[in-house]
């Protein structure tokens, strides 16, 4: 129950912030859509960024998280045609560890 409690949140957080998000009409236009090849080969080539955090969304998409040692991070959606559009990205990723005996 809280797994899908925690779902249904991050549903409707990604939601507000792709709709949200502020972007200028140019950007609107810009194409944020390639196959999942191109966009992995993009961030690595220009940022550095490697997969970093993986999880289905659904029967149809997948939530990816690219991030590089210098901090940034890009999120992106693939869905199960290979296509991977961006969502957002930004800056200061850190990695937290999973400290020994606590449950997450």
């Amino acid at each position: 129950m809280k797994r899908n409690m925690i779902r249904g949140l991050l549903a409707v957080i990604l939601t507000t912030l792709v709709i949200a998000h502020p972007h200028s009409a140019a950007s609107q236009m810009m194409r944020s859509c390639a196959g999942r090849s191109e966009v992995v080969k993009f961030l690595d080539k220009n940022f550095a960024e490697k997969l970093t955090a993986v999880g289905l969304i659904n029967q149809n998409a997948i939530l990816e998280v690219y991030a590089a040692k210098s901090g940034t991070w890009t999120l992106i959606i693939t869905d199960v045609h290979g296509v991977s559009c961006f969502l957002l990205s930004g800056d200061n990723w850190e990695t937290i560890p999973t400290l020994p005996g606590l449950d997450t």
